[in-house]
């Protein structure tokens, strides 16, 4: 599977701008035969907003914006994967990402399980019990956002129901650029899976954002990673690459999981 990973700068409260840009990166995403886009966390609406405007900006799963998207997916073909601030069905809002396919469906939608610190606290509630591993294009994939990834415990517990794929748009500030630079690359070499870390660049009122982006195969190894400047990074996905992988170091067979109570082995 071809992936395509979209690093931008933030445009906050300007939700029809991102649209159209998610429009702009889709065509040229599909025109370099990707079959998914990966943008940054909040992307619709930008992240560093407060949470008088995430409240306002906040939309069900379901809403204008999400079938703004369902046409982008189905008029490029490419699915999507992007985060926008939800108002849940309980009216407490979220910080989520949803992945639309490219027949227009919502295959999954997950909200952010780990806050960081008084800034997400501030704008949300902390996501459910609820880490969804679906079927893309042949493809086990599963969702996390930002902090999430930095808990190992995340990304074991998505492989462990089978991700071969894991998917992390993110708000990554300086001075945290270790995440970028490593973390990410062992969260996936672990695992023996790819992992897909959609950055932003540039700044957003006091944060400067670190870049960095990344496609990485089950190794660790970086098939693609962004600089400081927007960019569209592509990269070709090898399933065979995990069953190796997983054969050679098999960590998720060897874990015993009756030690950590976690999930029973997939």
């Amino acid at each position: 599977m071809r992936i395509a990973l979209y690093q931008g700068q933030p445009h906050p409260m300007d939700v029809a701008g991102n649209l159209e840009r998610l429009h702009q990166q889709a065509q040229l995403a599909a025109a370099r035969g990707a079959e998914l886009l990966v943008c940054p966390e909040m992307f619709l609406s930008g992240y560093n907003i407060g949470s008088e405007a995430v409240a306002r900006l906040a939309e069900p799963q379901d809403g204008a914006s999400a079938m703004a998207v369902v046409e982008i997916a189905q008029a490029n073909r490419i699915a999507i994967v992007y985060g926008y601030p939800e108002l849940g069905e309980d009216g407490q809002v979220y910080n989520s990402v949803q992945l639309i396919d490219a027949h227009g469906s919502s295959l999954a939608n997950y909200r952010k399980t780990h806050l960081f610190g008084g800034l997400d606290r501030a704008m949300f509630s902390p996501g459910p019990d609820h880490f969804p591993v679906v079927t893309l294009n042949g493809w086990q994939l599963g969702l996390l956002i930002c902090y999430d990834i930095e808990f190992p415990e995340n990304a074991r517990r998505l492989a462990l129901a089978g991700a071969e794929l894991i998917v992390v748009p993110t708000a990554n500030m300086q001075p945290y650029d270790f995440i970028c630079q490593f973390t990410v690359r062992v969260r996936a070499q672990e695992n023996q899976c790819y992992l897909v870390y959609a950055n932003y660049c540039g700044a957003e009122e006091q944060i400067h954002y670190c870049g960095q982006s990344s496609i990485i195969g089950p190794d660790g190894s970086l098939l693609a990673m962004a600089g400081h400047e927007p960019t569209l990074l592509v990269a070709d996905l090898e399933l065979q690459r995990v069953h190796e992988g997983r054969a050679s170091t098999p960590y998720l067979h060897d874990l015993r999981v009756e030690l950590h109570g976690g999930p029973r082995k997939h």
